[in-house]
């Protein structure tokens, strides 16, 4: 990749952190009352003496994965988060001196940065260079891309995905499974690239069914041995609030008559949210099905996986933040012929991560 597009996307990469972090630093101005509706805040996020803008972007599921790199799988139910992610805040931290909140919060940039240039790169070599610009322009506008730079597994998970395809797209299926061993010790949803990276019809089939689930099979092994709960990954899901089901499956249509319900029995932020979370899985849906031939059948098959199967536990909680990772959506956007369309739509993005990135930091629940 030439020198000349690789300063331009980190030039767009600059451009998105000072974004989220000049928001950040004004939400408390916006909305002066701090939600804290979650725990540990005070102690791993306002103890570390950082300022509200970087700290707050540890908001939430981060003073868990900052818990684990500390003390890891020390406090009850935090087995619900995977161990790649804190494992390597950790080791940051040891190695630079850094304290585990910036070390996650290089972590998760970096990796962010570095997945943002090979999905450039990825994206190029199936389409084109403009494609790919608006692939870009479009990944890093969506509405929860703040996600991608906060202390979440999001930036992480985003690099080993995108490397594992394209490794898979460079013929190296080897490499690309080992990758995806990493995915799947990073977040459930890892698994997913198994099915997605075996579509060949011949023996290379088995390699990336073996190896990529292995990072999710070495965590639960860890469990069964620690805790003699193999599957505690899943069933400390419902203890944060989500109602979440993981005994059983609900299908879809019978989430989307719940979330009607919701809509029509609630107020404020609980029907803010209800309606955030439902309007963003159907508009993934939707354009994963309208610009289905525009992509890779792989890319297309892990991303539905991706989408859909959070939705069988009967909720659509964090629907925003798990389909940022389903990313021929910005592929099949940037590909729309019409300028002023996709202009309006990155401007619509664009508004509602501001929305959305001030009441994140701010302590209110987004997704």
């Amino acid at each position: 990749m030439r020198t000349k597009v690789i300063k331009k996307l980190i030039f767009l990469f600059i451009i998105w952190r000072l974004l989220l972090l000049g928001v950040a630093y004004l939400s408390p101005i916006i909305i002066p009352q701090f939600g804290a509706r979650f725990p540990y805040f005070e102690g791993r996020l306002i103890s570390s003496g950082l300022p509200h803008f970087i700290w707050s972007f540890g908001n939430f599921d981060g003073v868990h994965y900052l818990g684990i790199a500390q003390d890891e799988y020390a406090y009850q139910f935090t087995q619900a988060f995977f161990p790649l992610y804190p494992i390597l805040i950790k080791l940051f931290s040891y190695l630079t001196s850094y304290s585990l909140l910036v070390s996650g919060f290089l972590i998760s940039n970096l990796a962010f940065l570095c997945g943002l240039v090979i999905f450039f790169k990825l994206t190029k070599e199936v389409y084109d260079e403009k494609i790919a610009f608006w692939s870009c322009l479009f990944l890093l506008s969506f509405p929860t891309s703040f996600f991608f730079g906060s202390i979440y597994t999001e930036g992480l998970f985003f690099l080993l995905i995108i490397s594992s395809f394209y490794l898979f797209y460079k013929k190296k299926i080897i490499f690309a499974s080992i990758v995806g061993s990493f995915a799947s010790a990073t977040r459930l949803a890892g698994i997913f690239l198994a099915p997605s990276l075996a579509l060949r019809r011949d023996f290379k089939t088995l390699i990336p069914i073996l190896i990529a689930p292995s990072g999710l099979i070495a965590y639960i092994l860890y469990l069964q041995i620690k805790f003699h709960n193999p599957l505690y990954f899943l069933s400390a899901q419902p203890v944060f609030g989500q109602e979440r089901m993981t005994t059983g499956i609900v299908l879809l249509p019978q989430v989307f008559w719940r979330y009607s319900k919701i809509l029509l029995t609630t107020n404020g932020l609980v029907l803010a949210n209800a309606a955030f979370e439902l309007s963003s899985t159907i508009f993934a849906l939707a354009v994963l099905f309208i610009g289905f031939k525009k992509v890779r059948s792989e890319w297309l098959v892990f991303s539905l996986l991706a989408v859909l199967v959070p939705t069988l536990t009967g909720t659509l909680a964090s629907m925003p933040r798990y389909i940022l990772v389903a990313f021929p959506i910005y592929i099949i956007l940037a590909a729309i012929k019409n300028t002023m369309i996709k202009s309006m739509i990155l401007i619509i993005f664009l508004f509602l991560l501001i929305i959305s990135t001030i009441f994140f930091t701010q302590g209110y629940w987004v997704a």
